[in-house]
């Protein structure tokens, strides 16, 4: 399956922030509750409730990160 190279950025935003939220809501969750019965569940829901918040801010927020990037290391 390809993709069109124009929807890169949306690919891009959608599994970045996927793994993010994966990740973190499990390190919180492992944290703050330990592992238990209904650990997997849990963070299922705490994934299913968090990634379209952050599919949205890692989006939106990308462009305006790679230009400071781009500033601090002398590539713009």
């Amino acid at each position: 399956m390809h993709i069109p190279p124009r929807f890169a950025p949306i690919l891009f935003g959608g599994l970045l922030s996927a793994a993010m939220v994966a990740i973190v809501s499990a390190f919180v969750l492992a944290t703050n509750q330990g592992i238990h019965p209904g650990f997997a569940t849990q963070w299922a829901r705490s994934c299913a409730t968090t990634w379209p918040v952050a599919f949205v801010a890692v989006t939106l927020l990308a462009p305006r990160v790679r230009r400071v990037v781009a500033r601090l290391t002398g590539q713009a």
